[in-house]
């Protein structure tokens, strides 16, 4: 048989561990505990940490229509300022696995541009209608630390990135939304990147949910029929526990509607996040 290319055989797996853990693995003990867990998860600025490694498959990409790979290692951690203020850092690391671009590049795998994002967020929500509303805004940072042309910008960028949560009752549903805009680095083109991720996640007993996390994106130094690209589908997840250690997994699928050229028709993203309650 045929062997799989890495992306494959690391989506394979993935895939199996997330079929093996939802029909082996315990809940935690109490239903609303789960419950309330997964909520936390799906809030961007919670007070939890929690550690996600999200693999992102992107199918029918490049001009030979090939499925690359980046892994982002994106670990929370929020900070206590006081009584009523946290600061949520959420750096984002991405492993990538390159498509090939042209018959000389490409492909090509490594560490792509780490993106450090921080929120200055309420401790506690402001109430709103029948639930709460949270809010988180600061920096946003773009380092240059991609291991080569193919894999990052080669740019020092910075920019604003904010988030707006609504919570009621098993409802979670929200934006979080942030530029970048270059100020250093050679002589590559500019930086000017929009993103934008809605979300909205249903929670059912026992830790599980319905979710839609779809990332749309801009990048305004391209030409207008390659800037944006948005995504529409969704998924499942669940919240459990193996032995003593609180997990969370998620699995989606979304469809490109809009995509520039040579960009992915689909995307596969599995998510697992071990979680650190605190309280």
């Amino acid at each position: 048989m045929k062997a799989c290319k890495p992306n494959h055989r690391l989506m394979l797996l993935t895939l199996t561990a997330f079929v093996l853990a939802f029909s082996g693995a315990r809940a935690e003990d109490a239903d609303e505990s789960a419950t309330e867990l997964a909520k936390k998860v799906q809030n961007p600025v919670s007070d939890l940490i929690s550690l996600p490694f999200q693999d992102n498959n992107n199918i029918h990409q490049g001009p030979y229509h090939q499925t690359g790979n980046i892994l982002n290692i994106q670990p929370v951690i929020p900070l206590h300022l006081s009584e009523d203020w946290n600061l949520i850092s959420r750096p984002i690391f991405p492993l990538i696995s390159q498509v090939r671009l042209a018959p000389d590049i490409g492909p090509e795998y490594g560490l792509g541009d780490i993106n450090p994002q921080f929120y200055l967020s309420p401790a506690k929500p402001i109430p709103f209608l029948s639930g709460g509303i949270v809010a988180g805004l600061g920096p946003i940072f773009l380092l240059p630390t991609a291991g080569s042309a193919q894999l990052g910008s080669q740019k020092w960028a910075s920019g604003v990135t904010g988030v707006g949560v609504f919570l009621s009752g098993p409802w979670v549903v929200g934006l979080l939304a942030n530029n970048l805009w270059s100020f250093a680095g050679p002589g590559r083109r500019n930086v000017n990147q929009f993103q934008a991720q809605t979300f909205v996640s249903y929670n059912f007993p026992d830790g599980w949910y319905l979710t839609s996390s779809p990332i749309i994106t801009a990048d305004w130094v391209a030409r207008t029929r390659n800037q944006w690209t948005v995504p529409l589908g969704g998924g499942l997840g669940r919240v459990f526990k193996v032995n003593d250690q609180a997990v969370n997994m998620t699995l989606q699928t979304f469809y490109n509607v809009v995509r520039p050229d040579n960009g992915p028709w689909w995307q596969i993203r599995f998510q697992l996040s071990l979680l650190f309650p605190t309280k």
